[in-house]
């Protein structure tokens, strides 16, 4: 942890170069949100915690502790697999907790995760963590949010724009641990070429930050820790986390 209060981790493998940062935001006194920063694995993961006091701290750091310990040799199709089912297994395990707990009680996490392989990336999602890709200064968003408002704006009852200051934008619809009988990951498959950066970030950053503005600091530099310190500056009310990649030449590692 830095003297600012950011904790930052870099790492770099094969053609990724990879960077993550965090911050308790301005006003929470913990910070209930974790990361992963493997590209020796090409695996990448942020988890926003949600239910109370430590509780969501626990879920986020479950969800970290099992992607973190996957095995280094795993191909990139039982990689993908192995992900599905640790963060199932984590998702029951948060279930079962919740109910020890006592009746009422949830113990979630949303989780972002980036998986990538050569020329081949694959996100997948619950909540309302994003991930985005900037390629030739154009940033496409590769999530879209489980959230009460994005149902909303989806089924044509609010605007974009009154999505962002509704009552009920931070109320999610999926995360690990939620009141689901079955859970799922919803998955997004692209391409990678030399020259992408791509950001996962927690909804600390995006509802500090709009797409322009991620667009513009994705575009000037793959450092996670431009997102925290651009958030904190407008003041984050919630806990604030980043994971960038920057993709090199196929083969070599990013420069």
């Amino acid at each position: 942890m830095s003297g600012d209060g950011i904790e930052r981790n870099t790492a770099s493998a094969g053609r990724f170069r990879s960077s993550a940062a965090t911050h308790a935001g301005t006003v929470r006194s913990s910070n209930q949100d974790g990361f992963v920063n493997r590209p020796d694995l090409g695996l990448w993961a942020v988890a926003d915690g949600a239910g109370g006091h430590e509780a969501g701290e626990v879920a986020s750091q479950l969800a970290v502790s099992a992607l973190e310990s996957i095995p280094v040799e795993l191909p990139p199709n039982q990689l993908l697999i192995e992900v599905q089912q640790r963060l199932e297994t984590a998702h029951n395990t948060l279930r079962q907790e919740g109910a020890r707990r006592g009746i009422g009680t949830m113990i979630a996490t949303t989780v972002v995760i980036l998986l990538a392989h050569a020329d081949h990336f694959a996100c997948l999602w619950a909540g309302d963590s994003r991930g985005y890709l900037l390629r030739d200064g154009v940033l496409i968003p590769i999530t879209r949010d489980h959230s009460l408002v994005q149902d909303l704006v989806d089924s044509g009852l609010i605007t974009e724009e009154a999505a962002e200051t509704h009552p009920h934008a931070n109320v999610v619809t999926r995360a690990l641990g939620a009141d689901l009988e079955v859970f799922s990951l919803d998955k997004q498959l692209g391409e990678l070429a030399a020259g992408d950066r791509l950001l996962i970030c927690s909804d600390g950053v995006t509802k500090a930050l709009a797409d322009a503005e991620i667009a513009s600091l994705l575009a000037e530099s793959d450092a996670a820790d431009g997102f925290v310190v651009a958030a904190l500056k407008r003041q984050a009310r919630d806990n604030v986390t980043a994971v960038t990649v920057l993709v090199g030449e196929s083969g070599l590692a990013a420069g």
